[in-house]
């Protein structure tokens, strides 16, 4: 197996930070550090670890739907903040599929599982994450149109979106690509302000009635619908 993809596996991260770990030589594979890139260790038989901590593979693989609140970091490390694992307590280490700003909430996975991390966050498997918006002030249909059509963020437009009116200040969008505080860009180069975000599903998988703060896990046949994507 790659080593960047049993970093992953293992929960530490996801695979691109995994492939920076080891080019700045966090990583030690038998006692050696290990900074070439594609090397391959056999899981089980090598020790493998990451700043002096050993690393394993879980026996099984973890999903969780955590309903984040406002003020919660979607980071496995911020000292002296709020982070979404605070709220899970599990002896598994997970890490967010994806991010959640500090002030929206609504819908984040995490996971241990890099194959799911990666499937979830890669564009190429366009999976749909849609969203419950709502503005400080009333939005007209033609600024909906402009944000179902595309914004212009960071000299590249954004993807065509689905818009739906839920009331004169409120309305669901589902996208399919996740830039940094998408959403609240979007509304800002038209004008407007975001005053609350919440997602409600990602993918197959629906906030539903899971209470605030509270979290579960996905249930067999939500992963393997995941996969299938």
């Amino acid at each position: 197996m790659r080593l960047q993809k049993f970093l992953a596996s293992a929960g530490i991260c996801s695979r691109r930070k995994g492939e920076e770990l080891i080019r700045a030589g966090h990583v030690r594979v038998n006692g050696e550090v290990v900074s070439v890139m594609g090397s391959k260790v056999c899981p089980g038989k090598d020790r493998v670890e990451v700043d002096g901590s050993p690393v394993t593979l879980p026996g099984k693989a973890i999903c969780i739907a955590l309903h984040k609140p406002a003020g919660y970091i979607s980071s496995c490390d911020q000292p002296g903040r709020k982070i979404v694992l605070d709220l899970i307590g599990i002896p598994e280490r997970v890490y967010p599929i994806g991010r959640l700003d500090k002030d929206s909430t609504g819908l984040l996975l995490l996971t241990n599982d890099g194959d799911l991390h990666l499937r979830l966050t890669h564009p190429s498997f366009d999976h749909e994450k849609e969203y419950e918006v709502t503005l400080r002030d009333s939005v007209s249909d033609k600024v909906l149109r402009e944000l179902e059509e595309g914004i212009l963020l960071d000299g590249k437009i954004t993807r065509p979106a689905k818009i739906k009116r839920l009331s004169p200040k409120r309305f669901r969008i589902i996208l399919r690509e996740g830039r940094k505080r998408q959403i609240r860009q979007m509304v800002r180069k038209t004008g407007g302000h975001v005053s609350e975000l919440r997602r409600i599903r990602m993918s197959g998988i629906r906030l539903g009635n899971l209470p605030e703060g509270k979290w579960r896990y996905l249930t067999e046949k939500e992963k393997k619908n995941l996969l299938k994507r």
